[in-house]
């Protein structure tokens, strides 16, 4: 057995050994052994592989199994500008606490040195994006290897799956030539693992329970949800009688102190003038409203994260504290007064906000947020947007706690939303859906590239084709004074057919034009197929701005 094949055998048996029950493979030639090896892995049935030849999507993909499942996706590509593509990836996991093993193959360093082809510089390559980087050595038939292999295996794995929050890894692997099974199966040494499938080496449970919070004193307090934990927040809130708000409005949130028209209420500053929380529980990392990162500013309440990380949001430098836990409640007595005041007012924005939106043309972006999250089956997958549909359902949607949320919020970029949203389904027991804008849907529109050997999962994409970029459309470029540049610079028009490209990948399209036939759309359905609702950007703005008006109106007069 040559080298490169011993040492991919042994890399890969260490990851199952380790808990990798999928891993994604990008092909090349110079990963080629970790390519034979997975190839064989999986033949055993002892992981499943998932091939995609867009190293981006690739690196989504396993981002997307991995937060669902809660375990690290190992991602393999081979040299150069391929391990590039993996950055957005690397990124969004760094900032969303997802565990991604990064497993870059490479030249050797003499290859490196002539300047070789698909040579780049892979050392750090991700900078300070990643919890560890190792680069293991160039195999070679002498003793010790198989140790040594194995041992920086488990260092990468436990690296990724530490705490509370994961976090992505990177291995480097540098291959010498021959790069193909030889057809040896003898190694001079035995590349045996531990006994009975054990992991080399056994990283035991620190033994620290997660820290809590100490400070929760007021009995005038709020909880904001991030990205997690909203059903432990949603049992907190109503135990301690502080109002849950999360930045997807009512989906995945329950109990009775869920307050479904909480991203309204916040961006009414006369609402708030009177009902100015003491402190603020914030569960998570919020990213997507201005109204949530000025209450996190407000230097007049104080703010405690409950965050599994040290890249916690600090929007005015202010934390009071953070923990990984919640811990009992505040010291001071439940003031009943308090919940109530914001379920009244909850109760009035939303039959305000549901009235008005019943009165405008169909389709806009909340309504078909809104007939969307309504017609899910229980237990479904929601992955959203990064974009419009991400503040559409946290504007729109009536509660749904039956419903779970995904959201590539830690880079809050549109990057490889497709295929995170495969990963998520792959990796879901149950429906799985998802909401995004055609801009979102078009920059990785080689997610839906799977080979007839792939797994099509069972995904219905909902696309809110409004040809173009209708995001800033809400945001100060979208005023009436930049009219002249707005379409060319910002709303970028693009005219793409979305039912011929789904044509030529092989997947299901359709577009619907009313309530009805999007209700039809989204019956369950096995494999992946895409539901198209064309609209118009013209009335975006305004849209919102009645919506908005109706809502304060209804709680100001």
């Amino acid at each position: 057995m040559n080298p490169s094949t011993a040492q991919a055998e042994v890399i890969v048996d260490e990851l199952v050994r380790n808990g990798v029950r999928h891993a994604v493979l990008a092909p090349g030639s110079r990963n080629a052994p970790l390519a034979y090896a997975l190839h064989r892995a999986a033949h055993s049935a002892r992981l499943r592989l998932h091939v995609r030849i867009d190293e981006r999507s690739a690196g989504f993909l396993a981002l997307g199994i991995a937060a669902r499942t809660g375990r690290p996706v190992p991602v393999f590509c081979t040299s150069g500008t391929a391990a590039s593509n993996l950055h957005p990836a690397v990124s969004e996991a760094y900032h969303a606490g997802v565990p991604l093993l990064v497993i870059t193959a490479d030249r050797p360093p003499e290859l490196r040195a002539a300047g070789a082809n698909q040579t780049i510089d892979q050392h750090r390559l991700y900078g300070s994006e990643v919890r560890l980087f190792d680069e293991l050595g160039v195999a070679e038939a002498r003793a010790g290897q198989n140790a040594y292999w194995r041992s920086q295996v488990c260092r990468v794995w436990a690296a990724a799956d530490c705490g509370m929050r994961g976090g992505p890894v990177h291995l480097n692997v540098p291959f010498r030539e021959p790069l193909v099974p030889d057809g040896d199966t003898e190694w001079f040494e035995s590349l045996e693992g531990r006994p009975d499938g054990h992991p080399w080496t056994e990283v035991a449970d620190r033994g620290v329970a997660p820290s809590s919070l100490s400070r929760l004193r007021s009995g005038r307090g709020l909880v904001l949800v991030g990205d997690w934990g909203s059903e432990a927040a949603s049992a907190w809130g109503e135990r301690c009688g502080w109002p849950v708000l999360s930045e997807v409005g009512g989906v995945g949130v329950s109990g009775p102190a869920a307050i479904s028209t909480g991203m309204w209420l916040l961006n009414l500053p006369e609402f708030i003038r009177e009902h100015r929380p003491e402190q603020v529980l914030c569960v998570g990392r919020p990213t997507v409203f201005r109204q949530v990162q000025q209450l996190l500013a407000d230097t007049g309440v104080e703010v405690l994260l409950a965050h599994g990380g040290v890249d916690w949001p600090a929007p005015a430098h202010n934390v009071r504290e953070v923990a990984e836990g919640f811990g009992a409640g505040p010291d001071s007595a439940v003031d009943p007064q308090w919940l109530t005041a914001w379920q009244q007012a909850d109760q009035k924005a939303s039959a305000a906000l549901h009235a008005a939106l019943d009165l405008e043309r169909w389709p806009n972006g909340p309504a078909v947020a809104r007939e969307l999250v309504g017609a899910l089956p229980e237990d479904s997958l929601l992955v959203l947007g990064s974009s419009n549909p991400s503040r559409d359902v946290a504007l729109a949607a009536r509660q749904r706690p039956d419903v779970l949320v995904h959201r590539n919020r830690g880079a809050a970029g549109i990057d490889g939303t497709i295929s995170t949203a495969i990963g998520a389904a792959t990796g879901h027991d149950g429906p799985a859906y998802a909401l995004l804008g055609d801009l979102t849907f078009l920059h990785d529109s080689n997610g839906l590239m799977l080979g007839p050997y792939e797994q099509r999962p069972d995904l219905t994409i909902v696309v809110f084709n409004d040809d173009g970029g209708g995001i800033f459309s809400l945001l100060e470029q979208g005023g009436p004074e930049h009219n002249d540049s707005f379409d060319r610079v910002f709303g970028t028009p693009h005219g793409t057919d979305l039912g011929q490209l789904c044509a030529a990948h092989g997947v299901e399209h359709v577009q619907v034009p009313g309530h009805s036939e999007l209700r039809e759309a989204l019956r369950p359905a096995s494999g992946l197929r895409v539901v198209e609702v064309r609209a118009s950007r013209d009335e975006l703005r305004a849209v919102h701005q009645r919506l908005h008006a109706a809502v304060r109106s209804a709680l100001l007069g």
